[in-house]
């Protein structure tokens, strides 16, 4: 049975998540996760989350052939980091967590933004994640970016009786790439 840090979490500090404006959108690179960001990936865990990953958890996550880790940098700083799991037809996230003094500057949207890039009709067509019943802040942050609550996981944490709500985002080409795709048929 999962723990409490199976899966992605926002801490709650408020219920509305505005939007960030471009004055306050902090530009950031986001990049493969590699060994040396796993000092400044341990300390945003730790800040984050009541339950949280331990740096073996990290670990033996990251060296299934599946797995993936991935973090914003913002001046050469790790300022947050998301773990996501490739399967046949969906990505699966598994931690996601930005810095609190970076929180509503755009870095998550960001990095949720690099996933959804990763979509396609053929191949990986959603992104999938659980968030706690009670961190309304979560729920919010992905339901402003097209993800929907599509079901619930009783008991789904060992620490806690609490539930989880599985949430999806779904590909959906542009209607431009949509007419763009169709057969012209030419008269005659």
């Amino acid at each position: 049975m999962p723990t409490s840090h199976d899966a992605p979490l926002i801490p709650a500090t408020s219920a509305a998540i505005p939007i960030p404006s471009a004055a306050r959108q902090l530009p950031v690179h986001i990049r493969w996760m590699i060994r040396r960001d796993m000092p400044s990936v341990l300390a945003i865990e730790q800040e984050c989350f009541e339950f949280p990953w331990y740096e073996d958890d990290f670990v033996r996550c990251l060296r299934q052939r599946n797995c993936i880790g991935m973090v914003a940098e913002a001046s050469e700083r790790v300022v947050g980091f998301m773990i996501y799991e490739l399967h046949k037809h969906r990505l699966h996230v598994l931690n996601f967590a930005v810095q609190e003094q970076f929180r509503r500057r755009g870095v998550g949207s960001q990095m949720a933004k690099k996933l959804i890039a990763k979509l396609s009709h053929d191949r990986r067509s959603r992104v999938m994640l659980e968030v706690r019943e009670t961190n309304l802040s979560a729920q919010l942050f992905f339901r402003s970016l097209g993800f929907r609550a599509v079901s619930v996981l009783r008991d789904y944490y060992e620490d806690t009786p609490e539930d989880a709500y599985v949430m999806q985002y779904r590909y959906a080409a542009s209607p431009a790439a949509t007419i763009e795709e169709r057969p012209r048929r030419l008269a005659g």
